[in-house]
């Protein structure tokens, strides 16, 4: 069983991995599932009640865990160490993008630890910061409903910024909303449809727009000329590989040159799919980054174990 890039060394639980390059290093943020938590309550409690866990690394291989990002008067900060042992609110899937000036973080934020996956409110809220290290948070952005999470932001080629985020009040579906400067958005609507889905990203490769989504059983491809109008070319890391690596859930990409590119991606590695993820044990619950080429040939996104 492969070990892959990173896990984290805390809670064993390191998913939803955002990677940047920083000024003077690589970056991952990440949502850090409580999953090795001695006791962290019932039901699905071990995947809310998370910090974002944050690692470096010099050339976005060897990955060094840094710490979390905490909460304070003014927003987030990072602190080296272990989280504190209780929390009383739940931080997922971060999205950071560096807009010319700053960086920006969007953040799926939820009141409480809750035990169940429905019935309470998530919202994404923007952060800003100059280094990486400290995030000023600049507020809660207007969506679709109170049930948004998995934040994804790209400058399109008609000049307005984007946010593609899972409405899991409308059949968990991918919506967009759209900004002329970051400061005041408008949704737009439906981006992707169809079966539900979660994770979406969105980067630009190979004279194209691509956008991938988690459907929990591989990563789907998404194409567009102008990150607009999608079209789907099919799944990714669908298939368990050779090295015993599990199917690829939720990712993001860096992109390293005209045509090549690097998309991190958590799996589940001991959990076989037979059980109730709820009720899994455990060495189920842990979870792995991984890290898989990615390059255009044509009109088709190739991707690499």
């Amino acid at each position: 069983m492969s070990d892959g890039l990173y896990r984290d060394p805390i809670y064993d639980g390191a998913t939803d991995p955002a990677v940047v390059r920083g000024p003077d290093a690589w970056v991952m943020f990440y949502t850090q599932r409580r999953a090795t938590h001695p006791d962290p309550g019932p039901g699905v409690a071990w995947v809310h009640g998370s910090r974002i866990g944050v690692a470096t690394s010099p050339d976005g291989l060897a990955w060094t865990y840094a710490g979390t990002l905490e909460p304070t008067e003014a927003g987030l900060a990072l602190e080296p160490g272990p989280p504190p042992r209780i929390v009383d609110d739940t931080h997922w899937a971060p999205d950071v993008i560096h807009d010319g000036v700053r960086w920006r973080m969007y953040l799926t934020e939820i009141a409480g630890v809750p035990d169940r996956w429905d019935g309470h409110p998530r919202h994404i809220v923007e952060y800003v910061s100059d280094d990486l290290v400290r995030w000023r948070r600049a507020g809660t952005i207007p969506l679709s409903s109170d049930r948004v999470i998995d934040a994804a932001v790209a400058r399109c080629p008609d000049g307005l910024w984007r946010l593609w985020f899972k409405d899991e009040a409308a059949d968990s579906v991918t919506k967009v909303a759209a900004s002329a400067d970051l400061a005041s958005w408008h949704v737009e609507g439906t981006a992707i449809g169809g079966r539900p889905h979660e994770g979406p990203f969105v980067f630009e490769l190979g004279a194209w727009w691509w956008m991938i989504t988690d459907e929990w059983r591989g990563l789907a491809v998404h194409r567009s000329s102008d990150a607009v109008e999608w079209h789907r070319q099919g799944l990714i890391l669908a298939e368990r590989d050779g090295a015993g690596v599990e199917i690829g859930r939720h990712g993001s990409v860096v992109v390293d040159g005209p045509t090549s590119a690097r998309l991190f991606f958590f799996t589940h590695p001991w959990w076989d799919g037979s059980e109730i993820a709820d009720a899994a044990g455990r060495d189920a619950r842990r979870s792995v980054v991984h890290v898989a080429a990615l390059s255009v040939f044509g009109d088709e996104l190739i991707c690499d174990r």
